[in-house]
């Protein structure tokens, strides 16, 4: 047996048959309707608007989410999530499911929080992949520190008058509404609201942001905000309690991108070993090499290590009790992990992992994306700190 992908991951004793059904269509789906596409979508800088349908007919856009708006939840659990996850990042290029799965960081605060009549306006043609939702936090003064949102919502009558910026916004040119943080209040968390605002306002405009690292394929955007009336309907949560919608949303956002970060990582171990049984150098195999037998071990060492983390938080949301700081972890951990094995295949494949076309060079140019999108590594090891009560 040789490590690949499917073989370098641990028996997961919570994996049903049904899982692994859901598994083999995912993968058939992914492997004819994006893998072969892959680069020159990330080359474009974006993917076609055909996708999201296609995502939607094969179970993917709405999964986990309530069947009366369009999703897929009985007999859903945190394995077909984890499933999903794994099988998007094998695509080997990140921005392809940051832009197709942004609508799982945008939707969820309306279907948490927001009334039944943005519920029913926004999640069925979002599930149904017709139009898009995106996220709106990060401000060019304020990232991972979100009690520090500048951008106000001052109320006027039956409206708020939203005035500010918004930047690096996965999915923010394409969206057709935004779940954005805004100040209602004083100074600091208590102040923080959540709108939903329609990027059709009168008002509202977006630059795109493409000279980007990694992510290619997603489309990143700065959006303004110059008096934009926004209905107080479109209120998510309660006034001035919207810190409390942005903070539950993290959990969520976090496990997505730590499972993506492993099964990214996986990748690189697969395309490491696959060259170093086929690369000769000095009379033998690059495999026959201690030196790179060990680069291989250490690299499914740490995958096994943060396989199982993951598991363990994945169990925890099963029965009901996630703890925020060991999630907080668990990205920490998924994104040295990824960091550690892009490096390491990248040594063994030499000039070939250099190339475009190669998964292992699209992973190496996506890490610090990962290890900061979501709430960089700093943050949550302070965060995690915070939660255990030091």
């Amino acid at each position: 047996m040789s490590l690949d992908f499917d073989s370098a991951r641990l028996p997961n004793p919570n994996m049903r048959p049904e899982h692994e059904e859901w598994r083999t269509q995912l993968r058939r789906f992914v492997e004819a309707e994006i893998m072969p596409f892959a680069q020159e979508w990330d080359e474009a800088g974006h993917i076609p608007i055909e996708l999201w349908p296609k995502a939607a007919a094969v179970g993917l856009l709405g999964l986990g989410y309530p069947e009366e708006f369009g999703g897929t939840s009985e007999g859903i659990d945190s394995w077909h999530v984890w499933i999903a996850n794994e099988e998007l990042a094998r695509i080997g290029a990140g921005g392809i499911p940051a832009s197709l799965m942004v609508h799982g960081i945008g939707l969820p605060p309306v279907l948490n929080w927001g009334s039944q009549a943005l519920k029913d306006m926004v999640a069925p043609p979002v599930l149904a992949g017709e139009k898009h939702i995106s996220l709106g936090i990060t401000e060019p003064g304020a990232g991972s520190d979100v009690a520090q949102i500048g951008t106000t919502a001052v109320r006027d009558g039956d409206h708020y008058i939203v005035n500010g910026s918004k930047t690096y916004i996965t999915g923010g040119m394409r969206a057709n509404w935004v779940s954005t943080a805004v100040r209602t209040g004083g100074e600091g968390a208590g102040g923080v609201s959540m709108l939903l605002i329609p990027t059709d306002a009168e008002g509202f405009s977006r630059t795109p942001l493409e000279r980007k690292q990694g992510w290619w394929a997603s489309d990143t955007a700065t959006l303004y905000f110059d008096n934009v009336r926004v209905p107080v309907e479109n209120l998510i949560g309660e006034e001035n309690k919207g810190f409390l919608v942005i903070m539950t949303n993290f959990n969520g956002e976090r496990m997505f991108m730590a499972a993506g970060m492993e099964a990214s990582a996986r990748v690189c171990l697969e395309e490491a070993v696959q060259w170093a049984q086929e690369r000769r150098t000095f009379g033998k195999r690059l495999a026959d090499h201690q030196v790179i037998r060990h680069k291989i071990a250490q690299m499914k060492q740490k995958l096994n290590a943060t396989q199982a983390y993951i598991r363990i938080c994945y169990e925890s949301i099963e029965a009901g009790n996630p703890n925020p700081g060991d999630v907080a972890l668990l990205k920490v951990q998924a994104s040295e992990t990824m960091e550690f094995c892009a490096r390491e295949a990248m040594q063994i494949l030499g000039g070939i992992g250099f190339m475009r076309d190669s998964r292992v060079e699209r992973i190496y140019r996506e890490v610090r994306v990962n290890a900061i999108g979501g709430g960089s590594e700093e943050i949550m090891r302070d965060l995690a700190t915070r939660q255990y009560g030091v």
